[in-house]
């Protein structure tokens, strides 16, 4: 079927007229706001015909479907889907390898592998014992970094 198989006219017309007929009951039962929304949408059929944009539309729908119906039904757009997604795994993949590649032969600044590191807990110089934890201020504290001036000097 062609756009030009179908009698658009009374078909848009006829659209518009019901349109009309269903927006006075809009009006009359939920009021001005309703039916004047069920008017404007029911001019649009026959607005549509008048200025030739039921013609691109028509078009544009037939290419939409056309292009659908293409991809679902055909086995050689299946295989290359299948083909692009393997591709994708396939790059993931590698690059998973390689990371763990790189990771395992990277060697550290003083020429040794590198090794996994254990968190050093400070100590003080004088007694040798652990210093105590810090506590984090939020970022937002403008006054943190004197804080920990203040309270390393022994100044509370």
């Amino acid at each position: 079927m062609t756009f030009n198989d179908i009698a658009w006219l009374p078909l848009c017309g006829g659209l518009t007229v019901v349109g009309i007929g269903l927006s006075y009951l809009a009006f009359r039962r939920r009021g001005v706001t309703a039916g004047l929304r069920a008017t404007a949408w029911s001019l649009l059929p026959l607005a549509a015909y008048l200025t030739g944009a039921l013609q691109t539309l028509w078009n544009i729908g037939a290419a939409a479907v056309g292009f659908v119906t293409g991809l679902v039904l055909s086995p050689a757009v299946w295989a290359g889907v299948v083909l692009a997604g393997l591709s994708a795994l396939l790059f993931v993949v590698s690059g998973t390898l390689r990371g763990r590649a790189l990771s395992r032969t990277r060697p550290e600044p003083g020429g040794a592998t590198a090794a996994p590191e254990r968190p050093a807990t400070p100590k003080t110089a004088q007694t040798g014992k652990t210093a105590p934890r810090q506590v984090e201020q939020p970022a937002g504290d403008d006054f943190s970094d004197i804080e920990d001036i203040l309270k390393r000097r022994g100044i509370s």
